[in-house]
């Protein structure tokens, strides 16, 4: 998916440098560079806090961050089989844009939550980590693909591999879009100035990249290859 709101990312990116401070090994900093670091922090968690009580979020907030995460680290390796499985170059292209779009991504996600002093889910392909009962689960998130897929698609090469990436990757958008849906249909959700940019673009590029991936799974069936 790209990423077009450069509002969202300049912000991620301000985000990330002061989370980059704030984790800089306590022995290669000063006393005063520790002291401005920590004012960072302060900073960052501040306007967050600022931000929240001008647009509030909400559990369904919280839950549509964490769980892109996770459904982001899965694109991310899915596209990242394709130089080493003979992707033909459109496929290859495709995979280096979702992989650079969707790192930037989850680094916006992840200091979205940290900044309201949430939860931060490390990025697995596997799905998002919930406890229950006392119990670690994972949960697959919507359009995620099964271990069975990933196995699957893991052991494709060439015309095959581009045929099955494509059409789990569309099955992978599609759950990203429902995500969106679901979110917005949440009472209060989606009022969060971040959350409903960053959303509304998830549902723009990633519903513009299924029909194109559509149409490279056309001209694959007719050709036998990707164009």
């Amino acid at each position: 998916m790209r990423y077009r709101n450069r509002g969202i990312i300049a912000g991620g990116l301000v985000a990330l440098a002061f989370w980059g401070c704030s984790v800089a090994p306590r022995s290669a900093t000063t006393g005063p560079q520790r002291a401005a670091a920590n004012e960072s922090d302060r900073a960052a968690i501040a306007k967050a806090r600022s931000d929240s009580a001008r647009y509030p979020y909400t559990e369904a907030d919280i839950h549509f961050m964490s769980g892109m995460i996770g459904h982001h680290a899965q694109a991310i390796k899915m596209a990242g089989w394709a130089p080493t499985h003979g992707a033909s170059p459109t496929v290859l292209t495709l995979a280096e844009r979702i992989i650079n779009a969707q790192t930037d991504e989850i680094a916006t996600m992840q200091q979205w939550l940290r900044d309201r002093r949430q939860p931060v889910p490390e990025p697995d392909p596997a799905g998002m980590k919930m406890n229950m009962g006392g119990m670690e689960h994972v949960m697959l998130m919507p359009g995620m693909l099964t271990p069975e897929q990933m196995q699957q698609l893991d052991a494709a090469r060439g015309a095959e591999f581009d045929r099955l990436f494509l059409t789990d990757m569309i099955q992978h958008h599609r759950g990203a879009v429902r995500m969106v849906k679901e979110l917005f249909e949440s009472p209060g959700a989606g009022q969060d100035e971040l959350v409903f940019k960053f959303a509304s673009d998830v549902n723009v590029d990633q519903t513009t990249e299924i029909a194109r991936m559509q149409r490279m799974l056309a001209v694959l069936t007719i050709q036998g290859r990707a164009p």
